[in-house]
């Protein structure tokens, strides 16, 4: 599956009713959600009967009718997905909160399947086509949509967001493997002091985007307080503090989907830490520099270039990985603080390689699990911007 996404050009007239398509969806969930705790215990909710039940409301609501059927039913899938994760967690007795379904307040997106939009012949247009009056819509990006037949596109996506409106192209085609350009094996050890070092011993820099653009967005949120609520220039105020953190994410993301490429891209096999980091952000004082640095983002796109260069990666407990030597396999405690490697075998290297080393070394003896990403899931927009399946694997 292929997500592609073009930047949409409305008038303030659309922005108005894909708004309001996007406050439907949100209704439309929300009610399947209530739908689904209200229904006796013997009853059985699924899939199906939350697709059903999106016809009976559609009946109920005259506003939900002007919304495309397709469309509802995508609504009521999203609440399926949550449903089925809360049994899911219950099923494996997932240690702590099991994710019950809640209520959403925020959705920022509405969803068509095949039907509610036509594109244009020279496909720089779109056009809805459900009784919401979103019209036609100018669309802006690199026109790669035009290799590919109306017929595979599977989904449309309309995405709001700090900067303006996406429209999402979600296309049912088989992912293109590349050859990689060398063959060598490297283990990665993730930290705060660099981004990485690997058991080649190269450390890639921190750039700590959130930190470096602190000053900037502390300034932006001040702002907002000084604006009378309910007013237009509070809401502009918002915005902008809203677009300076979607570039703080924008500017993660590429740098993670980079370094993941030519990590897999040079190695036949990367092994790399399974970090619990719900677990490690919970510690105040690191909980904002861990974000900062999205160890998780990174191994996700790890994972899916595994796919694309046919790469093994491997996750490995990273259990004393930083106090075992690399080179006899001896155990020299350390703190957090002390940055060098000591041995008494005479082996002295910069701790976070010393643990890289350990981390390679362990996926070779395959202890840790293999993680690759075999759903094949191809992507040229923002990983947590996907359409609903894509999310879903």
């Amino acid at each position: 599956m292929l997500v592609l996404e073009y930047k949409a050009v409305v008038s303030k007239n659309q922005e108005r009713s894909i708004n309001e398509a996007i406050r439907t969806v949100q209704f439309i969930r929300n009610k399947a959600i209530r739908f689904w705790m209200d229904s006796p215990k013997d009853a059985k909710v699924n899939r199906i009967a939350l697709n059903n039940y999106s016809t009976a409301v559609r009946k109920e609501f005259k506003f939900v009718e002007e919304l495309n059927s397709m469309a509802c039913q995508a609504s009521t899938e999203r609440a399926w997905y949550a449903i089925d994760r809360f049994y899911a967690n219950c099923k494996c007795n997932k240690p702590g909160k099991k994710g019950f379904p809640k209520f959403q307040k925020d959705n920022r997106s509405v969803e068509y399947k095949t039907s509610g939009w036509a594109l244009h012949p020279t496909k720089r247009r779109i056009t809805f086509t459900d009784k919401k009056g979103i019209g036609e819509i100018k669309l802006l990006g690199k026109w790669d949509i035009h290799t590919y037949p109306v017929k595979s596109i599977k989904r449309v996506r309309i995405v709001k967001r700090a900067d303006g409106y996406y429209v999402q192209f979600s296309i049912d085609v088989d992912t293109h493997k590349e050859s990689r350009s060398a063959d060598g094996e490297v283990g990665l050890d993730v930290g705060l002091e660099f981004f990485y070092s690997d058991s080649n011993g190269h450390h890639e820099e921190n750039p700590k985007f959130l930190r470096k653009a602190e000053k900037e967005i502390k300034h932006a949120q001040r702002q907002i307080y000084k604006k009378e609520k309910g007013k237009n220039q509070r809401r502009k105020a918002r915005q902008r503090y809203a677009r300076k953190h979607l570039r703080v994410s924008r500017q993660r993301n590429e740098h993670a989907k980079k370094l993941a490429r030519n990590v897999c891209k040079a190695n036949a096999l990367v092994a790399y830490e399974d970090l619990n980091v719900k677990g490690m952000v919970k510690n105040h004082c690191l909980a904002k520099s861990i974000n900062d640095v999205a160890w998780t983002l990174f191994r996700r796109w790890l994972e899916y270039f595994a796919v694309k260069f046919s790469t093994t990666v491997v996750a490995v407990n990273p259990r004393m990985t930083s106090q075992k030597c690399s080179d006899c396999g001896a155990i020299v405690k350390k703190s957090l603080s002390t940055r060098t490697h000591k041995c008494d075998c005479g082996c002295e290297l910069q701790r976070d390689t010393n643990a890289a080393i350990n981390i390679l070394n362990l996926a070779r003896a395959r202890d840790g699990q293999s993680r690759s990403n075999a759903t094949g899931v191809a992507t040229t927009t923002l990983l947590g911007a996907t359409l609903v399946e894509q999310a879903a694997t």
